[in-house]
């Protein structure tokens, strides 16, 4: 089972500071791309770069820019910021130097959860669009509807959903995220990534059978033609690690065909994101 992850974090703090990660004590440390080659053991061919909402933001994708010209990652997917006109424009033009295969600005750190409402953020959302990227969106369960409003105020461009919506599995809050998730499906603009979600259960609770329900429900909600993978490493420690988060999901995926698994596992990557899995 060949598998791109397109969420892959790296952290080296002499290159810059980390936003979120100081509130978060087993992440204060830095997780370099040769531990997570380690970790992969083989069985991931190619990873994408996933911003880490650095305090240096420009300087982390300069420094990621390395790694992609060193041919060690596929691309990154780098951090911005619509909500501001200064230096957008041209921030977006360097991404074409840095590796930049798409474009992502949290919504529910430090910034107002409503912000993507306004017309000056859609703006500048399409002009990601029109430049030819893809926008990953990162909202909460309970905020799902911005996701469903964003996509349809951008219906000419590609979005991505990171962790699946990111459900509140540890709080049972299941019913405001199944129906938020199927009206972002209805959006045919959008796709989901399956990543990050063993996080979101309660501490050494996730597993298999506990995290099934809320996987099999992204399935049957975007089908396997609309989803990518990731491994959200480092994030993934909190819930089952690396190793445990590529057993579910060789578990779940061998449920699925040749060609369901194809797809999740790295064709749709390769087709939102333009890359290529890498030869054996």
């Amino acid at each position: 089972m060949d598998l791109i992850d397109t969420h892959l974090h790296l952290i080296d703090r002499s290159v810059t500071g980390h936003a979120w990660t100081h509130r978060v004590p087993p992440l204060q440390r830095d997780f370099p791309l040769e531990e997570a080659l380690d970790l992969y053991g083989g069985r991931v061919r190619g990873a994408i770069f996933m911003e880490v909402a650095a305090l240096d933001w420009k300087a982390e994708s300069r420094w990621v820019a390395s790694l992609i010209r060193e041919g060690r990652l596929l691309g990154q997917i780098a951090n911005c910021r619509p909500e501001t006109d200064e230096g957008f424009e041209a921030w977006l033009e360097e991404g074409r130097d840095l590796g930049v295969v798409g474009w992502r600005r949290i919504l529910h750190e430090d910034v107002a959860e409503d912000v993507s409402l306004h017309e000056g953020f859609r703006a500048n959302v399409r002009r990601i669009g029109r430049a030819g990227y893809p926008f990953d969106i990162n909202v909460l369960g309970r905020t799902l509807h911005l996701a469903r409003d964003l996509a349809r105020a951008c219906p000419d461009m590609t979005f991505v959903l990171d962790h699946c919506g990111t459900p509140d599995i540890a709080g049972g809050q299941w019913n405001i995220w199944a129906e938020g998730l199927r009206e972002v499906a209805a959006c045919p603009n959008v796709n989901v990534k399956l990543s990050g979600i063993s996080a979101y259960a309660a501490p050494g609770t996730a597993s298999l059978e506990s995290l099934r329900p809320w996987i099999d429900h992204v399935v049957e909600t975007f089908t396997p033609a609309r989803m990518v993978w990731g491994s959200d490493w480092p994030v993934a420690n909190l819930g089952l690690g690396m190793e445990g988060w590529l057993s579910v999901t060789r578990a779940v995926l061998g449920d699925l065909s040749a060609n369901e698994q194809e797809m999740i596992g790295y064709r749709n990557a390769e087709r939102l994101y333009s890359v290529a899995l890498p030869a054996a």
